[in-house]
């Protein structure tokens, strides 16, 4: 539990959307957030299977045309970094959402607030997992799991990364949302890559999961993620209301599944 347990949280369980209104649903969290409505935070699941692409990715990097044959749906996300592979099976997904001025203004103290529901959850699966002790060169630029590991925000266990997490400040609000790894898809995960240059070899070197270190199914470990969260902000389970609902749709459609945001990085509701 943390200081910010005296607030107003609510639990929102895990739900199926397109990558575009997940996303859209971070902004409509720190938009009720900031207008003083309750935090958020929540657990997700990306369906169909997406490539979150990091805010100044270029859209050179991506093959599109993979992506479209195999149903795989892109979008960029506001947070930076490589793009990231969430299999619809392999990817299990958070984020945490409150007002700016109730979150430390830096950068370390605040990943180190916000990841600790994440470091519980995976107690609490078996795995033993802490943030990076020393950076590691990168591998292949473009995929998030692949870049250079920053102790500040990225998760390892037995050596390999099995988490990354992202912060980005949105309407007055601090969104932080993050990727466990629940199986490891090298192939798919570099196939929405254009000319990727590294095998799955390579990536599994570099990239464990929750499976492949517990064994646990992937409904245990969501409960896990769900109950740490929910208990580190003594949060009751809650649910979107209808206008946060709308508001989302409307932001999907408009910003996160338009080729002007995720081709050329131009905000259309700026």
């Amino acid at each position: 539990m943390t200081t910010l347990a005296d607030r107003d949280w609510r639990l929102v369980p895990e739900e199926n959307c397109p990558g575009p209104t997940q996303m859209a649903l971070d902004e409509v969290a720190a938009e009720t957030a900031a207008a003083g409505g309750p935090r958020t935070v929540r657990v997700y699941r990306w369906t169909p299977s997406t490539l979150s692409a990091g805010y100044r990715q270029s859209p050179d990097s991506i093959d599109w045309e993979y992506c479209e044959n195999e149903g795989v749906t892109v979008t960029r996300r506001q947070t930076g970094g490589g793009g990231i592979y969430h299999d619809h099976d392999g990817d299990i997904s958070y984020s945490i959402i409150a007002p700016a001025d109730e979150l430390p203004g830096n950068l370390m103290e605040s990943y180190e607030l916000l990841c600790k529901p994440v470091l519980d959850a995976f107690q609490r699966m078996g795995v033993d997992a802490a943030f990076a002790e020393s950076e590691h060169d990168a591998i292949y630029h473009p995929a998030c799991y692949l870049r250079a590991i920053n102790p500040a925000h990225d998760i390892l266990a037995g050596g390999q990364k099995i988490s990354g997490n992202a912060q980005y400040r949105q309407r007055e609000a601090i969104i932080q949302h993050g990727s466990l790894s629940y199986a490891v898809q090298p192939e798919r995960h570099l196939a929405v890559f254009d000319g990727a240059d590294v095998d799955a070899e390579q990536f599994r070197k570099r990239v464990t999961s929750i499976r492949e270190q517990t064994g646990i199914d992937r409904e245990v470990a969501v409960e896990h993620l769900e109950d740490a969260l929910g208990e580190w902000a003594d949060a009751d389970v809650g649910q979107w209301t209808d206008g946060e609902l709308d508001r989302a749709r409307e932001i999907a459609e408009q910003k996160y599944d338009s080729s002007a945001w995720n081709r050329d990085r131009t905000d259309p509701l700026a």
